[in-house]
C-alpha cells in the first residue's frame, strides 16, 4: 500500500508540474530571466505549492503517525555548511541552463529531447560525483 500511495503522489506531483508548466524549460527560462523576457506566471505555481504545502503540514502533523508508514519522516537538520550552499548554486546553475530541475525533467521523459537527456545525465553524473566525494559508496 505505501509503493501505491507513492506512485500516485508521484503521479500527481508529475501532472501537476506539466499543467502548471513547468515541463516547458522555455517557460521555466523566461520565469528565470528577471531582467529580460521576464514570464511571471510560474509565481502562481510556485505560490500554489507554498500555501499547500502550509496548510497540508499544519493539518497532517495532527495526526500521530501517517497513513501508510510507521512513522513521520521530518528532517532533523538546520545547519547550513560548504556542501549545501555548492549543491544549491550547482542545482540554480543546472536549472538555469537546461530550463529543467529534477521533477520537471522526469515528468517530461515522454517527450525526450538531446537537452532533457543532456540534462538528466548530467544529473546523475553529480549524484555520482556526490556520492564519491562524500565517501558514501
Amino acid at each position: 500500500m505505501k509503493t501505491l500511495m507513492g506512485y500516485l503522489a508521484g503521479l500527481l506531483f508529475g501532472l501537476g508540474l506539466a499543467i502548471g508548466g513547468m515541463t516547458d524549460p522555455a517557460r521555466v527560462l523566461n520565469f528565470l530571466d528577471v531582467f529580460g523576457n521576464w514570464d511571471p506566471t510560474l509565481m502562481f505555481v510556485l505560490g500554489g505549492a507554498v500555501f499547500t504545502t502550509l496548510i497540508g503540514y499544519r493539518v497532517v502533523l495532527r495526526y500521530p503517525r501517517p497513513l501508510f508508514a510507521e512513522m513521520f519522516q521530518l528532517s532533523t537538520r538546520s545547519d547550513v555548511d560548504r556542501r549545501l550552499i555548492s549543491g544549491a548554486a550547482l542545482f540554480g546553475i543546472g536549472w538555469g541552463l537546461s530550463g529543467y530541475c529534477p521533477g520537471p525533467a522526469f515528468a517530461s521523459l515522454a517527450g525526450l529531447t538531446f537537452p532533457l537527456v543532456a540534462m538528466l545525465v548530467a544529473m546523475v553524473g553529480g549524484w555520482w560525483l556526490a556520492k564519491m566525494f562524500s565517501g558514501e559508496h
